[in-house]
């Protein structure tokens, strides 16, 4: 070995050495353990941030299909209260409709009491005419019906038919009835019948 390589050695020995010592006294080392809890810590970051979102996902498809279900019952109860208030308003129109139809009712009730009371006052004013004409007729016809049997001793009965005479004659010894049809027989012949009866004897 030359005097040249021997120090060419000794200088690559010695760098060597020197680098060596650098290596060892650098902080290269710290920083590599400083990257690598650095880069677990961004990755534990990462997972709870992934665990996170997928809550929040969850929570938000169990949100979603909370807000579905009660959108489904919403309409139920809607189409529901439709139904009701339908059948509601056929009840009002249909108590309506009887409205009416009593509205009717009681109108023409009222106008036939009204046509009755009118019938009614009529009545009584005909009922007063017959009293007071009555009143003023019965004496009068029974005082002709006295005087008619003083004269001619015939009794004629106040309650039969229209066109039947019947009564009797008081003769001295025996009373004779009478039973006249005036429908079948002319007016003087009912009379001539009747004055047939009477005595001529005063």
């Amino acid at each position: 070995m030359s005097q040249n390589d021997a120090l060419h050695y000794v200088d690559l020995e010695n760098a060597g050495e020197a680098l060596i010592e650098l290596i060892e006294s650098s902080k290269a080392e710290n920083a590599l353990r400083a990257a690598r809890n650095k880069q677990q810590a961004l990755f534990d970051h990462h997972l709870e941030a992934k665990r996170t979102v997928t809550q929040l996902l969850n929570s938000l498809v169990h949100s979603e299909e909370l807000v579905g279900q009660k959108l489904l019952d919403l309409e139920s109860q809607k189409n529901q209260m439709m139904r009701d208030l339908e059948s509601v308003e056929q009840e009002v129109q249909q108590s309506l409709s009887r409205s009416h139809t009593l509205d009717s009712e009681i109108q023409f009730l009222q106008r036939e009491l009204e046509r009755l009371r009118e019938n009614e006052q009529e009545i009584q004013a005909l009922q007063q005419e017959v009293d007071e004409d009555t009143t003023e007729v019965i004496p009068s016809a029974i005082y002709l019906a006295q005087l008619y049997f003083k004269v001619t001793k015939i009794k004629l009965e106040l309650d039969t038919e229209p066109h039947i005479l019947r009564g009797a004659h008081y003769g001295t010894d025996l009373a004779t009835p009478i039973n006249i049809d005036t429908s079948s027989r002319s007016p003087c012949e009912v009379s001539d019948e009747l004055w047939s009866l009477v005595s001529t004897d005063w």
